[in-house]
């Protein structure tokens, strides 16, 4: 029985990889009773592991993407977040297992194909590399690890298993963001030399996270899984043993898309940054970070400026890249983001909408002749980025771990580049409590 069920896995594993056309799988759409689905032997068998917040956000990218089959969910707050993840799938068909443990899942699961994580930071490197060694794909949210050393375990045991690992950096798939990077700055050129960065996210006032009192987790297992209370549970990313903080937990996200779209690593960084506002006892991360890095291209140095604040959310989060020809202002946010014409740039009208956003009648535009007071600048025109995106954030970077696995495309962060990222972010804590700038040498980046 045994062997025969292990055959039926290779043969539906080798049809997944050599044989799945365009559109194929079962598209899952709400139910209101719950239904078991039909198998197919091109659907991708997963598991969830931790299903917190952002596990629930992926939860629900997955639930709009054809073909996948969910097996198993593995939470310790089993009675709260495991239950209701249960809850979910059932109604959309999924008959799933749960698990407190994931060593449990990955001893009794024997027909998962992947692995969604989505647990907190400090668990990362642990579960990956496991899931890995037990034959699974790995989608793992970023950060890969609190520590450089774990990452490069994450890098090597991807390498030996020939498992594939995506690091969740999800603006990587976004359709706009690929579009800015392959058509208007590969392309087009159309910033020039970009010589600065500046981006932001910042957040209003938070209380801490609570829960539910009948719902509170037993000392033991809280212990177990390395949280000291419920309040640490709830609250990881602000204690220095479980997460990075806010520059890690937000910053990660922008300064990667640095990386990506200078196509560089940076050569060092100046930090400042404290616990300003809240009390330093429950939140041991800083609360307020700014960073200044320096890239060097193959064109000039770029000075890149970052902040991440947890006390005031004025302008929320974007990227902007300036050169000397325009500037791009992109947003994960589908309603934000142009692009900004210097008078002194070609013509854009191949690669940007044709009318300009602001005023298209009465904005002058380049070839007008202009007479400045040497004291005044003119704004530059507005244009906007042509691309459409409502999805989801995470669905498309989803949908390429999973085209991947069918042998349909490559990686958009695989786990190289998120080390890269890794590198890149976690030496911002230690910029900041050094005081010092901060050199990368470029061999940190490489394994």
């Amino acid at each position: 029985m045994n062997e025969q069920r292990q055959s039926q896995r290779l043969d539906r594993r080798n049809f997944l990889t050599l044989s799945v056309t365009a559109g194929a799988g079962l598209l899952l759409s709400s139910r209101t009773e719950s239904q078991s689905l039909p198998a197919k032997n091109d659907d991708i068998n997963v598991a969830l592991l931790g299903v917190g917040s952002q596990g629930q956000v992926l939860l629900d990218a997955c639930l709009k993407i054809p073909g996948l089959r969910f097996r198993a969910v593995c939470d310790i707050w089993t009675e709260y977040n495991q239950a209701r993840a249960a809850r979910i799938l059932d109604k959309y068909g999924h008959k799933v297992n749960t698990y407190e443990d994931y060593r449990d899942m990955l001893n009794d699961e024997k027909e998962l194909d992947a692995v969604i994580i989505a647990t907190p930071d400090f668990w990362h490197a642990d579960q990956t590399i496991d899931c890995m060694n037990a034959g699974l794909h790995v989608y793992c949210e970023k950060e890969m690890s609190n520590s450089l050393e774990k990452a490069k375990q994450m890098v090597q045991t991807a390498r030996e298993s020939g498992k594939l690992l995506q690091i969740g950096h999800q603006r990587r798939s976004n359709p706009r963001y690929i579009h800015c990077y392959d058509k208007l700055i590969q392309e087009a050129k159309i910033l020039g030399r970009i010589t600065t960065i500046n981006a932001q996210w910042n957040r209003a006032v938070q209380p801490d996270l609570g829960w539910p009192r009948k719902y509170v987790l037993p000392p033991a297992v809280l212990k177990k899984y390395g949280y000291g209370s419920m309040t640490r549970f709830r609250n990881w990313r602000w204690y220095r043993n479980l997460g990075g903080g806010p520059i890690v937990d937000l910053g990660s996200h922008q300064i990667d898309i640095f990386n990506w779209f200078l196509g560089a690593n940076p050569g060092s960084v100046f930090a400042s940054g404290g616990t300003d506002y809240y009390d330093k006892a429950t939140h041991q991360w800083y609360d307020s970070v700014m960073a200044i890095f320096e890239y060097k291209t193959k064109e000039n140095i770029v000075r890149a400026f970052y902040q991440t604040l947890t006390t005031n959310s004025n302008q929320g989060y974007y990227e902007n890249f300036m050169g000397d020809q325009g500037t791009l202002y992109i947003s994960e946010s589908a309603g934000r983001g142009g692009v900004y014409r210097e008078q002194s740039a070609p013509d854009w009208q191949k690669w940007v909408n044709i009318e300009y956003i602001n005023n298209p009648v009465e904005a002058k535009k380049p070839e007008d002749n202009v007479t400045l007071d040497v004291r005044e600048t003119v704004a530059p025109p507005e244009y906007g980025i042509p691309v459409e995106f409502n999805d989801p954030y995470h669905k498309p970077h989803l949908e390429n771990f999973f085209n991947t696995i069918r042998g349909k495309d490559t990686l958009n962060c695989p786990a190289d580049a998120g080390y890269e990222t890794a590198v890149t972010v976690l030496k911002v804590n230690q910029a900041v409590e050094s005081g010092l700038k901060l050199k990368y040498e470029p061999n940190e980046f490489y394994i």
